[in-house]
């Protein structure tokens, strides 16, 4: 492979000759050969949207000349495109605040423009990565911007599936909504419920967990882009930090604000723990209803079978016929990789010392992960299952005839104790409720029909 000899302020580095990235970028890939996993694309979008938006900055506030301005704002459009990407091959475990990375980003950009300006790659005469790409600023400060905005630009993936999703569930619960079944609490008969009422409330969590991400999201918005090295804005132009955050909102089409202390913007990552834990949450509600759709779809004939759900490939390599329920099980196990994905948020987050946090790339690297694997999984889940989901009316029917809980309506005329009673008769004879309250003559006809019947009990009762 041909390569070309960079120097930094450690000696000579050996780069591919063709690459956009530079000696950094090269020492970061022999130093850190961890994972093989990469950069997620939201970061490298939001990182290449701040140089964008400082190379504006500067160019207006005469730091940096007008060609020099050009030609990055070019480069970085180029990776906000979806170019150049593959010129990011740093791991995302790597050293400590995203160092690795931020020079990757200020090499690539500071290559591209020198590209565009007649430049031979490596040569950084017209552009050079710290001097114009990075003037003015810092990793201290960039990197907790770029971590916050890629967060935000990916969560704009997240909320439409959230919203489809929560529609799903609420088609479901009109079509299902004339379906009686029993209620199981303790994974025991309850009280009659309607199917329907089941998916709507599967709804609720959906929109409730989408409106929770939303408000978390709000404290993403506040940043300490210009704060430099420690929060004091050391080298940089008075009026840059303003100019710099507001170019980045209008370039993303984000809400940003400078924060009210950019010590505190860099001393503190409490933002990511909150999305993280946010994301958490809507893991909890979806392996939750997960494994309600797995029991209420067991069976066909040992389960409950009270729905059905699309059957998307053969199930076992030994047992013929068998169909499982794949995306509510892979469902589950994202939320599980959610779940840890947030434990090792916490534990960087609380990780700062004194005026920065170093552990930043894997807070990155685990809520972006989080947020990515959400969005596919719940898009696939609503898409392939929720809308196919049929009901098992004869199913559902029969076991909300036969719960032996209905005799909970039977309190308020006999008491707790002897309708007890009458559950052990049915329990132990096999006979249904009903036919125990008629023979025994406990109530009139009419009492029976009204009180026992399992639509009636399903109904909301109204409150003053």
């Amino acid at each position: 492979m041909a390569i070309r000899t960079e120097k930094d302020s450690l000696g000579n580095v050996e780069v591919p000759a063709e690459a956009l990235y530079g000696a950094q970028t090269a020492r970061a890939i022999v130093n850190f050969p961890i994972s093989g996993l990469r950069a997620n694309p939201a970061l490298i979008r939001a990182i290449a949207a701040i140089k964008l938006a400082a190379a504006q900055a500067n160019a207006d506030l005469k730091l940096i000349t007008a060609e020099q301005a050009n030609a990055i704002e070019q480069a970085a459009q180029e990776i906000l495109d979806g170019q150049h990407h593959d010129a990011f091959p740093v791991d995302v475990f790597q050293a400590g605040a995203g160092v690795s990375f931020h020079m990757n980003a200020n090499e690539v950009i500071a290559n591209r423009a020198g590209q565009i300006l007649g430049d031979p790659l490596g040569s950084y005469k017209k552009v050079h990565p710290n001097d114009h790409v990075n003037y003015g600023q810092s990793t201290n400060d960039v990197f907790p911007t770029a971590m916050r905005l890629s967060a935000l630009l990916a969560l704009e993936d997240l909320y439409p599936v959230l919203e489809s999703l929560r529609n799903s569930f609420e088609e479901k619960a009109k079509e299902f909504d004339g379906i009686l079944k029993s209620g199981r609490t303790h994974m025991q008969d309850a009280t009659p419920i309607r199917l329907g009422q089941e998916f709507a409330a599967y709804g609720v969590a959906i929109a409730k967990s989408l409106r929770h991400l939303r408000t978390t999201s709000e404290s993403l918005r506040e940043l300490g882009l210009g704060g430099s090295a420690v929060g004091t804005g050391i080298n940089t132009h008075p009026q840059y930090r303003a100019k710099a955050i507001a170019n980045l909102s209008k370039l993303t089409k984000q809400e940003l604000t400078p924060a009210a202390d950019m010590r505190y913007a860099m001393q503190s990552c409490a933002p990511m723990s909150e999305i993280s834990g946010a994301l958490r949450t809507l893991a909890l509600e979806i392996i939750r209803i997960s494994n309600d759709l797995r029991l209420l779809s067991s069976g066909p004939n040992t389960g409950f079978n009270e729905i059905g759900l699309p059957g998307l490939q053969p199930g076992s390599s030994i047992m013929p016929g068998k169909v499982n329920p794949v995306l509510p099980e892979l469902a589950a196990m994202v939320g599980f990789q959610v779940i840890g994905n947030d434990t090792a948020v916490a534990l960087a987050v609380q990780a700062g010392q004194l005026e920065l946090n170093v552990m930043m790339p894997t807070m990155a690297h685990n809520v972006l992960q989080s947020i990515t694997i959400l969005t596919h999984t719940l898009h696939e889940l609503d898409h392939r299952c929720i809308r196919g989901i049929t009901a098992n009316t004869p199913r559902c029917n029969f076991y909300a005839q036969s719960t032996v809980s209905l005799a909970t309506a039977l309190n308020p005329y006999i008491g707790y104790a002897s309708a007890a009673e009458i559950v052990k008769e049915s329990v132990g004879t096999g006979r249904s409720i009903l036919d125990l309250a008629r023979e025994k003559k406990l109530l009139t006809e009419e009492q029976i029909s009204e009180i026992l019947d399992p639509l009636a009990m399903t109904e909301p009762r109204e409150t003053i």
